[in-house]
Formats: structure tokens, sequence, C-alpha cells
């Protein structure tokens, strides 16, 4: 039975009352276990997951990529960097390259990166748990992208800790076991009913044997994005973000920590609350004190701050191809900088929260 995803205008009407009311709250210190810091994310999500799991290794213990590709893949320099995205990192269009992406390339750059010092030591991968999914009926982003990235994670992780999921018949979607979209469907909210549990399965990867989900007696709440951005930068990032705190980690519980990126098309400003309400974390985060950072893209036109981009970003997309700037995928891309300082809020140092 396909279970409605679309909002009545009455609810949709709540719904931005709500939030605007609540969107200069900021995001609270919480009690976060340091050492259980983890990432994932879909699409463009998948992408920046990857990206950021590589540049904060040393932080984060485990990554979920579904649907995404491999670290910086799209090179830097406009429009060679736009063709790459669209034909040879993922299949969006057609263009003057063909995919897959070559690994070495990848791991070229990353050792880059290292050497240059924008990211952490990749030997911070080694031990990191690595979960990687592809629906067998993904036409944007092929599987052989997805398996690219699990080379260039087995360059410098422990392939023992790695799992590859690719034989589920699924499109380019955040897949969950009764909620969205007909399971074939390609449309908004980009969250389909398959009867798998996509977001389950990630957690259980990265943390290991879990309690069954429950219903989420813990609070949704928005906070203020710009408390993380240089307002004057060009950084693509919404003017809220979502964050999930279980029950009992706002009651001072010792809480893991997860971010998880939406993707393409699946901003609060496209789809309302349908991700970070609906994707199916929530759930697991409630029964296994798991705190659930959802930060928000927002959609640039092709002038913003004055500046002509040299590619517009009209579906919200996480930026992995550098419409920020040359250092997307490294520590001093604007993204990426500023989930970190998301992190350290909730997560720095934070024992006085503990109870």
């Amino acid at each position: 039975m396909r279970v409605r995803t679309a909002l009545s205008a009455a609810a949709l009407g709540a719904l931005v009352a709500t939030a605007s009311a609540a969107a200069e709250a900021p995001l609270p210190p919480l009690c976060i276990d340091d050492a259980a810091v983890s990432v994932s994310g879909i699409s463009s999500g998948g992408f920046m997951a990857h990206q950021f799991h590589v540049a904060h290794s040393a932080r984060v213990m485990g990554a979920g990529i579904i649907a995404g590709g491999p670290y910086a893949c799209a090179g830097d320099g406009y429009p060679r960097n736009m063709a790459r995205a669209l034909s040879v990192c993922s299949a969006i269009a057609p263009g003057p390259f063909r995919g897959p992406p070559p690994a070495e390339r990848s791991i070229d750059a990353l050792r880059a990166a290292w050497r240059a010092d924008r990211i952490d030591d990749p030997e911070g991968l080694r031990g990191d748990r690595v979960y990687l999914f592809s629906g067998r009926q993904d036409t944007m982003v092929p599987t052989s992208v997805v398996e690219t990235v699990g080379a260039v994670y087995r360059a410098f992780a422990d392939a023992a800790n790695m799992v590859l999921v690719e034989d589920v018949e699924a499109p380019h979607a955040m897949l969950t076991q009764n909620f969205g979209n007909r399971c074939e469907t390609m449309a908004p909210p980009f969250i389909n009913a398959c009867g798998y549990d996509l977001a389950g399965a990630t957690l259980r990867q990265i943390y290991g044997p879990l309690a069954a989900p429950k219903r989420p007696e813990g609070e949704l709440r928005p906070f203020a994005q710009a408390d993380f951005v240089d307002a004057q930068a060009l950084h693509g990032l919404a003017e809220r973000g979502f964050v999930y705190i279980p029950k009992a980690c706002a009651e001072g519980a010792r809480c893991r920590l997860h971010v998880a990126f939406h993707g393409c098309g699946q901003t609060e400003a496209m789809i309302g609350d349908a991700f970070v309400r609906h994707a199916g974390y929530n759930g697991w985060a409630e029964s296994n004190d798991i705190v659930v950072l959802y930060p928000q893209t927002a959609v640039l036109t092709t002038r913003r701050l004055g500046t002509t981009l040299p590619w517009p970003n009209p579906q919200g997309c996480w930026d992995w191809w550098g419409y920020t700037g040359p250092h997307y995928a490294d520590r001093d891309g604007p993204q990426i900088k500023a989930v970190a300082a998301m992190i350290e809020r909730l997560a720095g140092s934070n024992l006085n929260y503990c109870k």
C-alpha cells in the first residue's frame, strides 16, 4: 500500500510557522560519546558523507555512503569538473567522458590533500566501519561508481569492516520499510517504501548490534545554521538545520552522534520535514541513544551574494563538484567546516552535560 507523503496546506503552514518560531534556537551542547561520531548520506549527501569522513577521519568512526561517489571525483577547474561530475561521477547527463571514475584518481587526490594538511591523516580511516549501498535500478549514480568508493576505502581502511549492498531492486532513493513512494518511483520526496530499512542497515553496520527501533519520543528540533557559517562566503547552507534528540539524550544520558546528509531535492524547502522525520533514522536513534544531526543545504540560483556562480544548484545538492570553491572536499570547504563546527557544538568536551 502506498503511504501518502504530501503534506496538506494546513499541515505545511503549521510546520513552517512552528519552525520559523524556533529558527533562531541555537544547537544545544549534549553529552556525546566522542568516540562514537559517524556520518551517512544519500546521493549528493553520499558524496558529502564520504568527503567529510575523509576530511575528519580522526573524529569520525564510521560512514554510510548511499548512491554516492569517490573522494574529489569531479576534481577542480570549471567547466571540466562539471562534465566529469555529470558523466563520470554519475550518469546524470551525457558528456565527453564516461564512467566509472578510476579509484586511483581519488586516491591520489586524497594523498595530495593530506600532504597539504587539508584533511586528517588517512591512517584514521583504518578500523572505521563503512556501509556502501547501490540500488540495482539506480540510473543516476551507477553501481560501478559506488564500487569505486569501496576501492578508495580499501587503499586505506580494512576491507573486513566494509560491506557493499548492491542486490536490492530499487532506484535512486532513500529506502524505508513502509514510508514513501512506491518502490520503483523516482519522484519527490525521493523516499521509497521498498520493504528495506536503509537507515537501520547503515547504523547497524557502523555501530554493530542495536536494539530494535521504537516510536520516537524525543524532539526534532530546528536550529540556526548561521552560527556555523561565514555570512560573507558562498556556503550553500540553509538558514536552519535539524537535530533529533532522543528523550534519554535530552535528559543527560551519554549518547552517540550520527550526521545524516540528505540528497538533492530533499531539503526542507523542497519536501518539508519528510527526510528529517521519515528517512528512518529517528526510531533507531530513540532506542539506541543516538543523536541525529540533519544539516540542510539551500537552493542557489545563478547569482548569490553578488557573485556569478560557475554552476547553479537548483536542487539543493551538497557540494561535490566545487560550487562553493576549490576546497569543497577538504576541511577548508565551507560546508565541511560548518558541519564540523556543528559536531563540535554538540559533542565538544561536554562532560558537564552528562547526568
